[in-house]
């Protein structure tokens, strides 16, 4: 049974998250980290769709395959369910803290505060942007998932 579960969080699951759940799977897979990974959104606009194609380019050119992730919305049962929650941006930590029932065993953060030198930085909404609007999202994910990885790494998280 894996030691951490995680799970990813952004407004609609199309965009960021499911570029932090690639990028952290393939970190994770790569340090033979024995974690559980999802994503979801805030919102419910796109439950049940395939990430937005400018994530999934950004991701294949990256190495990394997303295409069968599908969106969904954050449950109760999330809080409970994963050892950790990271946000994406402010707004969406707002909203997480929110809805966490009185019972929620989930860390909550935000996904950059893991990163020294650029905690309480959000990683923007690529959404209304062009490629090079992903390209920066990518970067950030990546950097987030890195650390992510190293923390849970450093507490003997390992498979």
């Amino acid at each position: 049974m894996p030691t951490a579960s995680v799970l990813f969080v952004c407004m609609g699951n199309i965009c960021r998250s499911p570029l932090a759940e690639g990028a952290f799977r393939a970190e994770a897979k790569m340090m033979r980290l024995d974690v559980v990974v999802d994503s979801a959104g805030t919102g419910g606009w796109h439950v049940g769709e395939r990430p937005d194609p400018r994530s999934i380019a950004v991701a294949a050119r990256n190495g990394v395959d997303i295409t069968r992730q599908r969106a969904r919305k954050v449950t109760k049962d999330d809080f409970r369910t994963f050892t950790h929650i990271y946000a994406l941006d402010h707004a969406n930590l707002t909203g997480l803290q929110a809805m966490a029932p009185r019972d929620a065993t989930a860390e909550l953060g935000l996904l950059l505060d893991l990163v020294p030198g650029q905690e309480g930085r959000a990683v923007p909404d690529p959404y209304y942007g062009d490629a090079s609007d992903f390209d920066a999202a990518w970067r950030d994910v990546v950097m987030g998932a890195q650390a992510l990885a190293g923390r849970l790494a450093k507490e003997g998280r390992r498979g």
